[in-house]
């Protein structure tokens, strides 16, 4: 997949063990040149040491709860870049006592963060992005659920409805940015470990439960879904849109 000459954004790194990370590196190794943002003080630190790995990375504040930090990404993006030709939306976030609780206590103020932080915030994204894009003459952006949106897994309570919001997003976007060339798609990772899937209570659990029964019998690797994320990004995709693409060993496909 060649992104010579490309110009994207990443939302979402957190650490060296984030799927967004992995992304920005596999889209750093095929020639892009990106901007990667960080939510708050804590993780600024991380997201700028992991940007100089990479060649003339830009980095920049977004926190995607605040509608203030993501229309300030537009100019910014547009100083460094004159435009985009990808989007990576990796934010996701849900409080852990909703995630411990049963989902039928889910509190009125932990499901508005779930869903405002993981599902919304594509949506504001995508409209802050949309003006870089048509830039470009078009482009693809790429956001990560879970097969959770499907699903019940055990834990995953809050953030299986939001990643089911989040899934309906990318339709609902890839119909509406589809005249104006821009593709809309989601990767669907199986149970991996990530700072994010750290604070799910079982996630070992989750983990064996596909080792032993997705018809690859074994996990997923970083690389693995970064190198599913790179076709969406790239021309080689320039027909799939509106598409939830699952990275999970086959995991999906299995009733028992």
């Amino acid at each position: 997949m060649d992104l010579t000459g490309k110009f994207g954004l990443i939302v979402g790194v957190a650490n060296k063990r984030s799927i967004s990370w992995a992304i920005a590196q596999a889209a750093a190794q095929a020639g892009a040149r990106l901007a990667l943002t960080y939510p708050n003080a804590r993780l600024e630190e991380n997201v700028r040491e992991l940007a100089a790995t990479l060649d003339n990375a830009v980095v920049l504040p977004c926190d995607v709860t605040s509608d203030e930090q993501i229309a300030a990404l537009t100019p910014s993006l547009d100083q460094a870049f004159g435009g985009l030709d990808f989007v990576v939306h990796g934010a996701a976030f849900a409080p852990a006592a909703e995630l411990s609780n049963r989902f039928v206590q889910t509190s009125r103020e932990g499901f508005h963060t779930a869903l405002d932080v993981s599902a919304y915030s594509l949506v504001a994204l995508a409209n802050a992005c949309v003006p870089l894009l048509e830039k470009r003459g078009g482009g693809s952006i790429v956001t990560l659920s879970h097969i959770g949106a499907e699903r019940v897994f055990p834990n995953y309570n809050v953030m299986g409805v939001a990643k089911a919001a989040l899934e309906a997003s990318v339709r609902y976007l890839a119909a509406d940015l589809g005249p104006q060339n821009i593709r809309v798609n989601a990767v669907s990772a199986g149970p991996i470990k990530t700072l994010a899937s750290a604070g799910i209570p079982g996630l070992s659990v989750m983990m064996q439960a596909q080792r032993e029964r997705a018809p690859l019998r074994r996990g997923m690797e970083l690389g693995e879904i970064a190198d599913a994320a790179l076709f969406l990004l790239s021309h080689a995709s320039r027909a799939v849109t509106g598409e939830v693409m699952m990275v999970d060993a086959g995991y999906h496909v299995v009733g028992l």
